[in-house]
């Protein structure tokens, strides 16, 4: 499955379960009265339309290039995930730490405490599904090295969203049963406002990490070592290509990279052998590696015999743009 498709399974199981989840604990909030269950059910809602807008950041980025965006809109992509990460900071965080010192400083009895118990137990095995599900499609790019630093190399933001919302989401609920049961066993409603703030401080440190790797992939990221390898090597096995040199790569979405190499031709290729050659190198980047969807070439000799020949036809140095295909 592609990236691109397994991380929009990722969203919309996330999106379903975070929907249901959201809607047991605002009504167990509205039956208890508890702070710490208000704040998780904000924090639900929240999680639910943060899944909505990556969906759409999926679509947007999916569409093909136009006269506006020749390289297409890929990094549309980065660009709502970075708005994701804001809402959990101004909504989910900001909410939630208004409920807690609200009610830290007018605390109130949490009544029915049996729904809440319930209801936290319900949404465990709801976040943990989906968490369980967004885990196992994630570590499919792990490629045997951590969850952090898969996070860190990682160029599709919605599958280390997804993971990290519902880590939150696990772990809020466990410092929402700790608040309540706290609440209840020292009888201080207090303790209950307390859990919301610790709520509303877990979400402000994932969203803060969020914002860091969606920024950086806004700004642009190169591809993976292994993919500038590849594309090395296939520069280095058409006959007359002596060597190859990547001078940049950069990602536009997960699965949409622009590339710009220097080539070395044989000395004694003329302007159509040489162009013959770089049309073989973009057939082959084409069938090997179809994220590449943009190639920029500066070509020159070994001996810098063909670079001179070639400002007969071709300017030197050429940077010739090859789009592979469409973006998207």
């Amino acid at each position: 499955m592609a990236p691109r498709n397994r991380s929009k399974s990722v969203v919309y199981a996330a999106l379903i379960g975070n929907l249901l989840v959201a809607g047991i604990k605002f009504a167990a909030a509205f039956f208890t009265g508890s702070s710490a269950m208000l704040s998780e059910a904000v924090h639900s809602l929240v999680d639910t339309g943060d899944q909505a807008v990556l969906l759409y950041g999926i679509h947007r980025s999916a569409q093909p290039p136009d006269q506006d965006h020749p390289l297409g809109h890929g990094r549309e992509l980065y660009f709502w995930s970075f708005v994701v990460a804001l809402l959990i900071f101004t909504i989910g965080a900001g909410v939630t730490l208004y409920e807690g010192i609200s009610h830290i400083r007018n605390p109130h009895p949490i009544e029915n405490v049996t729904v809440s118990y319930i209801v936290i137990a319900a949404s465990m095995v709801f976040e943990g599904a989906t968490w369980a599900f967004a885990l196992r499609s994630f570590r499919k790019s792990c490629d045997d090295i951590g969850i952090l630093e898969a996070v860190r190399r990682s160029k599709d933001p919605p599958a280390f969203i997804v993971l990290f919302e519902d880590s939150a989401a696990l772990l809020g609920l466990l410092i929402a049963l700790a608040g309540i049961f706290a609440t209840q066993y020292f009888n201080a409603p207090v303790i209950d406002g307390i859990a919301s703030v610790a709520i509303s401080i877990l979400l402000a440190a994932v969203a803060i990490l969020l914002a860091r790797e969606s920024k950086a992939l806004l700004i642009g990221e190169p591809a993976t070592p292994g993919m500038r390898d590849a594309i090395l090597k296939i520069a280095r096995d058409i006959p007359g290509i002596e060597n190859a040199q990547v001078m940049f790569t950069v990602h536009l979405a997960p699965d949409q990279i622009v590339a710009a190499l220097n080539v070395e031709f044989a000395d004694g290729l003329q302007t159509p052998e040489i162009e013959q050659k770089t049309a073989l190198l973009e057939s082959a980047l084409r069938e090997q590696r179809p994220e590449l969807i943009a190639l920029f070439i500066k070509p020159h000799a070994v001996g810098g015999g063909a670079t001179a020949r070639l400002s007969g036809g071709v300017p030197a140095p050429t940077p010739a743009q090859a789009p592979l295909r469409k973006a998207g």
